[in-house]
């Protein structure tokens, strides 16, 4: 008698958004090729116009495996070039990857199982930071801890079942069409809205913490201050856009950084004049500074010495930027641009 044979994988298509990624990109691809994925398997990068050899890398991964395209992205934005990728992809199950995150063995079949066994539109896991300088150790522990980037489950980890978003994410490409893939309006933060709506849809968004993504974090603090400085005024777009999902959580950054702000030129104002109670704001920043670095020294007690002394600076640095980002207006030009951007899209039908 012969064994009947198992029945087939379903084919998965990953997505990758690509923009100067010429230290991360070989490696990332060859995570994904490398998955020993007994279905089918495709993966497309929308790349985007790069300052480096990004473009250049790209086009020889797709020539070396028959699995590997290339869609341009000319905006250059995170969002378009996801649902230009979608858009070039073909099976049942998209899986999203970053250009600089390296997915682990073994992590397409997983998320399949997950996909088929619980019923979730999306599932996921979380963000393992790993910093490769002491300056990227100490963002490391930051973006992982609960003093540096709040709770989320996706970035301090926690129970495996139904959240409000994941790293990254793996999907049932029925749900992503339906709802009508990411929103070209949001630069930023569009996997935490692109959730919302998969919730609000009466879908399930699914965590599990043993699927780690190792991420790669900005290696300077000029490029720390930029990331987070545009993550928190995006996350002010999410809160406009969707009022009933502001929390203390997201709204302790803002209010830290206007209390620091403002102890200062209340400070500087009382060093000015002579007064007293003026320069008693000094104390809202300074006492902000020591509970902070109080705050470290558990957090960076597995640290080298000089990624323990980054390690408060970089949670400032992460906070203060994060919530300048929050506070700023968004110009009118840019509201009527966005409105624009979110007229409805054709289907692909």
């Amino acid at each position: 008698m012969s064994a009947t044979p198992a029945p087939a994988l379903p084919g998965v298509s990953v997505v990758m958004p690509v923009l100067n990624e010429e230290p991360y990109l070989a490696d990332s691809v060859a995570r994904v090729l490398d998955q020993a994925y007994e279905g089918e398997l495709e993966l497309v990068l929308a790349v985007g116009p790069s300052a480096d050899r990004t473009e250049q890398i790209a086009a020889d991964l797709a020539a070396a495996d028959p699995r590997v395209r290339v869609v341009a992205n000319p905006s250059g934005t995170t969002p378009r070039a996801l649902n230009a990728a979608l858009e070039a992809t073909r099976h049942a199950y998209v899986v999203r990857v970053d250009a600089h995150g390296f997915l682990p063995e073994g992590y397409v079949r997983h998320v399949v199982g997950l996909l088929e066994s619980t019923g979730a539109a999306n599932v996921g896991g979380r963000m393992q930071v790993e910093g490769e300088d002491d300056f990227g150790r100490a963002v490391a522990v930051a973006m992982s801890s609960r003093i540096g980037i709040g709770g989320s489950r996706f970035h301090v980890g926690g129970e495996p079942g139904p959240a409000e978003t994941v790293y990254l994410g793996a999907f049932r490409r029925d749900v992503l069409e339906r709802l009508g893939g990411y929103d070209p309006t949001y630069r930023r933060a569009q996997d935490w809205e692109l959730n919302h709506r998969i919730r609000a849809a009466g879908e399930v968004v699914w965590f599990d913490p043993s699927l780690a993504v190792t991420y790669r974090p900005r290696r300077t603090v000029r490029a720390l201050v930029r990331q987070f400085h545009h993550s928190g005024r995006w996350r002010r777009r999410v809160v406009e856009h969707y009022p009933e999902t502001a929390s203390p959580r997201y709204l302790a950054p803002p209010v830290a950084t206007a209390a620091v702000a403002g102890g200062v030129v209340a400070g500087v104002l009382g060093s000015l004049t002579g007064s007293r109670t003026l320069k008693a704001g000094w104390l809202l920043p300074l006492g902000y500074a020591t509970a902070v670095t109080a705050a470290s020294f558990p957090e960076g007690r597995d640290l080298p010495p000089r990624s323990r002394a980054w390690l408060p600076v970089v949670v400032m640095t992460m906070h203060l930027s994060w919530g300048a980002g929050f506070l700023r207006n968004v110009d009118a030009t840019e509201r009527v641009g966005a409105a624009v951007r979110r007229a409805p899209r054709p289907s692909r039908g």
